[in-house]
């Protein structure tokens, strides 16, 4: 049923919260007023009765005018744009703009119509200024000098189109889509970790010719155990999780004596007993392994060269870097939910916490260490990518969100909606929509923080990247929240300042020259993959879920330039499974299907012959009964005859694996982002198995568009002579 308040939609449009949505069958559905009254909730708003509803809409629109000017203002460079200011009525203003690389460019003062309003028993007028449309790129200040003084907000000036980085000139590119974690080398510790990333890199690039690894997110977990195993729920996006360290690759291990060094081997060889004959990716036992291993690196000391290397990293992380030190050393001391601390200590600026940082020094230090040795090793992983010939490198994914208990929420709290969570409506995939664990950022705070948050998040993912993949970038424009203790499917979309977020989304990637890929798939606007486009920000296209408006597979001409194009996607099985209908067999025994086991899979072979049809009509399968092999590389035929300019292959495929790396809706009900990469009959593979199996290069042979299957390459060295 709608709304039963007038008032009560209003105020609700006023925050940008849906009070109706388009499903994904295509209906109209109403949101009650017990979930739009909780969501506001979740923003400070009291709407429980009618007075008080009224009462926050008045307050909503007098908002503006309480400020002399707006917290942050987002223009398009190449597009003027007019900002408003507010003052005492009759009172003088000017408006500048203060550059950020220096000097001046005053803002011209434009017609403005709007009567003055009683603003706190002061009658205050509102006036309009035009910003140029040539300036520059960058972070500027906006300046407002009146009679009584000055004000200053932030201006974002960001690229109008982004497009493809100089590094890829007008070339396509192709590359692997990888979850880390799961490629395990000889030498690794029980997961995959940088230094695999960086030989997966060089592998890649210089045997298959590959541009780019797409890798999970790489976001920083819990300090201690238990971690959790989701990359898409991390404590923090800004840092690094240093389980993804290999110790033996600090600088600083060779300094060791040979008693260190032998404690170490001892300790990596008791986790390798431990994990002997596990069929899933154990991090407890892996970080409680490193950890001991990295404290005895720690312990050895910097020689003065490093120490002033690391103290320069202290010196550009700031407060932000300290912070989460400080997090992660509490978190060891009162356990990893920060709402269940000591009050005194739930907020980072206390005395408390001061106190608490002076008494434990060390380790603060300590964990801030573990992050410079992180964003060297990322560091060197990029460089190893881009010397081995890649055009793009690393390519990383950015999470949607974080949990309410984690390092972020510690350090921003009032940046969170409070008793709500983010997940997705149900969808075909997830018929009964899914809670993400996530605590959502307000719309309104962030304003009121001129995204910086945002800011300092995108840029430090992009240090050491060539590109970046930005899941569910809907996020950006809507995201679905959930008031505590609703199911999924009750939950809304809440709208947020999408102009200014991709604005500098766009603004950090060009200062990186790096690749801006965006994850639209799911229930999205239709619009919103236009803007994109418009941006010059890539989206996400998966042969799976291309169809034209008969539910027929996309011809291949019809897909988007502007895409990331794939067969499968983490969230799906690999293809085989896929092709296997291995997804609705788990769905079922999950209880996440919604319609009959048989008609599912009736649905799942109907599609399987669609497409297997399409590739026989197209020349990409030959005719006959093809092995799964056969219809794994015909699909990426396909994707090679679109007009897609990057490629993606899953790892997985290239090695025949079939079980699901990640099963949405799910938590402990499947073992989701613990799966080890493995061939067709399930036994684990490693990174140098990798390096001659031959199913990685014949689907390398189709993403490069060779006539002819590449070959594996021997073990040995040979010169060109």
């Amino acid at each position: 049923m709608a709304l039963s308040s007038s008032v009560l939609a209003e105020l609700a449009a006023a925050l940008g919260i849906a009070t109706e949505f388009w499903d994904w069958k295509g209906r109209l559905t109403e949101i009650t007023d017990e979930t739009v009254i909780a969501i506001l909730a979740g923003m400070d708003v009291d709407a429980s009765t009618p007075a008080s509803a009224q009462a926050a809409l008045d307050a909503h629109r007098l908002r503006p005018w309480t400020r002399l000017l707006p917290p942050c203002v987002v223009m398009e460079q190449g597009t003027a744009k007019t900002v408003q200011v507010h003052l005492p009525h009759g009172d003088w203003v000017r408006v500048s703009v203060r550059l950020e690389e220096g000097g001046w460019r005053d803002a011209e003062q434009v017609a403005d119509d709007e009567p003055p309003r009683l603003v706190d028993g002061v009658l205050t007028g509102q006036a309009s200024f035009a910003l140029p449309a040539d300036l520059p790129l960058g972070y500027h200040r906006l300046q407002a000098t009146t009679e009584a003084g000055q004000s200053e907000s932030t201006l974002v000036v960001s690229p109008a189109f982004l497009g493809f980085p100089a590094s890829m000139g007008e070339k396509r590119t192709w590359g692997y889509a990888a979850q880390l974690y799961s490629i395990r080398s000889a030498d690794s510790w029980g997961m995959g970790d940088l230094l695999d990333l960086a030989d997966l890199a060089t592998w890649s690039a210089t045997q298959q010719f590959a541009g780019f690894v797409l890798v999970n997110p790489l976001h920083a977990a819990q300090p201690m155990p238990p971690l959790e195993p989701s990359p898409y729920l991390p404590t923090s996006r800004r840092y690094v999780n240093p389980l993804y360290i290999r110790p033996e690759a600090v600088p600083e291990y060779a300094e060791l004596d040979e008693r260190s060094r032998t404690r170490i081997a001892q300790r990596k060889a008791q986790l390798r007993k431990h994990l002997a004959g596990e069929t899933f990716i154990q991090r407890d036992l892996i970080w409680a392994a490193k950890i001991d291993a990295l404290q005895v690196v720690y312990a050895h000391g910097l020689r003065p060269a490093r120490r002033m290397a690391f103290n320069d990293f202290l010196r550009r992380e700031g407060r932000g870097l300290t912070q989460f030190a400080t997090w992660s050393a509490l978190v060891n001391s009162y356990g990893d939910d920060w709402r269940e601390w000591p009050a005194e200590l739930r907020r980072p600026s206390s005395p408390e916490v001061a106190v608490f940082a002076e008494e434990h020094l060390d380790l603060i230090i300590f964990f801030a260490w573990l992050q410079w040795i992180a964003d060297d090793q990322l560091r060197a992983a990029q460089s190893a990518a881009t010397d081995a010939g890649m055009r793009v490198g690393i390519m990383n994914d950015l999470a949607v969100g974080v949990g309410g208990d984690s390092a972020e929420a510690w350090t921003y709290s009032n940046l969170f909606a409070d008793g709500i969570s983010v997940g997705a409506p149900p969808d075909h995939f997830n018929q009964t929509g899914q809670d993400w664990g996530q605590a959502p950022w307000r719309p309104d705070r962030m304003d009121d923080l001129s995204y910086a948050p945002f800011r300092s998040m995108v840029s430090g993912i992009l240090r050491h990247s060539g590109g970046i993949r930005v899941d569910h970038i809907m996020g950006l424009f809507r995201l679905w929240w959930i008031p505590d203790g609703m199911p999924a499917g009750q939950g809304t979309y809440v709208r947020y300042n999408h102009e200014a977020m991709v604005g500098i989304l766009a603004l950090e990637a060009h200062r990186a020259g790096a690749l801006v890929v965006g994850e639209d798939l799911g229930v999205v606007e239709p619009w919103v993959r236009d803007y994109l486009r418009e941006r010059g920000i890539l989206g996400t296209s998966i042969a799976w879920f291309e169809r034209d408006s008969a539910g027929r597979p996309l011809p291949p001409e019809a897909w988007r330039e502007y895409c990331l194009a794939s067969v499968t996607t983490h969230d799906l099985p690999p293809t085989a499974g896929y092709l296997a209908a291995e997804h609705v067999r788990l769905q079922h025994r999950l209880g996440l299907l919604t319609e009959p086991l048989d008609a599912e899979l009736a649905n799942a072979e109907r599609d399987r012959n669609a497409y297997l049809d399409m590739l026989r009509e197209r020349g990409f399968l030959a005719v006959g009964e093809p092995t799964t092999e056969d219809i794994v590389e015909a699909l990426h035929r396909y994707l090679v005859a679109t007009p897609a300019r990057v490629l993606c292959a899953a790892l997985t495929d290239a090695v025949g694996d079939r079980r699901t790396q990640n099963q949405p809706g799910t938590s402990t009900e499947y073992p989701n982002w613990k799966i080890p990469l493995s061939g067709p009959d399930g036994d684990p593979l490693t990174l140098e198995d990798l390096y001659q199996d031959e199913r990685a290069f014949r689907l390398a042979s189709v993403m490069n568009d060779f006539s002819s299957p590449l070959q594996v390459p021997g073990s040995g060295t040979s010169l060109v002579v």
